[in-house]
């Protein structure tokens, strides 16, 4: 079969279309044709070397849906035939406040969705949701999951608050969007574009600020009337600009450190006001189970900025480190 393959990581220009074995299920696993996968920045981090615990050589791509093919022994609730959007991480853990010394995500140190097939334990297959293409379910694998918990388990968004969601655009804040509007709140964005922030507009924003005009900070209190929950992945140089428009009791939820790791904290502006910093990173399955159940009820659609063909797997990786702008990156067979 055909897989996007990394054996040295040498940038985003490293992987190849390779061929590789069909996998076969083990005990408690299914085989997935694969009908779509999609792109994260991870995958970028990974053909640089940039993740904990690297192992190659190893196929690229977490996000993924299609159709069970084969079932391994001592499997039930999946049968051949089923259509699957695929949980994308890994031994989570008993503990649904954190995940397990052992965690790992599909397409490191698991395996890769970028490819024709895929094995996977069997809890890892979810019915897809009938309102979505397979396209679709890939693109809301990973950035609809770590959104979802960002907001919904840690932030626990109520109707009517205001959030700021820092770097609209990217796969897990474009999330954060959707959600927040379904979720009855008032969302502000930032983005370096205007053309971005537009199209965030579009999809149920209150309104947006430029992070390049420096001024931003001073936009903030007056636009929004003060912030209950900010969704950030690049806190190093955003957070200086909108702490002092949190108000009191606001969460503050960190996903990522685009940027740099560091931010400085003033710890009065912290405790008298109460307000959380709570930091995040992908979730558990029942939270996946909910995040797709919420998707399909309020009807709600990733995003999808660029199609690639799987032959074109590798210009894909390099459009999303060169030119992607907004929504999700996917690859079809």
């Amino acid at each position: 079969m055909k897989a996007l393959l990394l054996t040295s990581a040498d940038g985003p220009q490293s992987p190849r279309l390779s061929d590789v074995d069909v996998p076969e299920p083990n005990a408690g696993e299914v085989r997935v044709k694969i009908a779509a996968s999609a792109l994260n920045h991870r995958e970028l981090w990974i053909t640089h070397g940039q993740y904990p615990g690297m192992r190659l050589p190893c196929t690229l791509g977490c996000d993924g849906a299609g159709v069970v093919d084969s079932v391994g022994p001592a499997v039930s609730g999946v049968k051949v035939g089923d259509e699957v959007a695929l949980y994308p991480g890994l031994n989570w853990g008993a503990n649904p406040n954190l995940p397990a010394a052992d965690f790992g995500l599909l397409g490191m140190p698991g395996p890769g969705t970028v490819a024709e097939y895929i094995c996977v334990p069997a809890e890892n297959a979810i019915s897809k949701p009938a309102s979505l293409s397979f396209e679709e379910a890939a693109a809301t694998g990973l950035g609809g999951l770590t959104a979802w918990r960002g907001l919904v388990t840690k932030a626990r968004l109520n109707p009517g608050e205001r959030v700021l969601i820092t770097g609209i655009g990217g796969g897990v804040a474009t999330f954060a969007l959707l959600f927040a509007v379904a979720l009855g709140a008032t969302v502000f964005v930032t983005s370096g574009s205007a053309e971005t922030l537009e199209r965030a507009r579009a999809l149920g924003a209150a309104g947006g600020f430029n992070y390049k005009d420096p001024d931003w900070r001073k936009l903030v209190p007056k636009a929004t009337g003060g912030i209950d929950v900010v969704f950030d992945g690049a806190p190093a140089g955003s957070y200086a600009n909108y702490v002092r428009t949190l108000n009191a009791g606001a969460r503050v939820v960190l996903y990522g450190s685009t940027g740099g790791p560091q931010l400085t904290l003033n710890a009065p502006e912290l405790f008298l006001k109460n307000i959380a910093i709570l930091g995040t990173n992908v979730g558990n399955l029942v939270e996946y189970r909910s995040m797709l159940d919420y998707v399909e009820t309020h009807g709600l659609r990733p995003a999808i900025d660029r199609r690639f063909l799987l032959a074109d797997a590798t210009a894909a990786l390099q459009y999303l480190a060169d030119e992607h702008q907004f929504g999700k990156v996917t690859i079809v067979p």
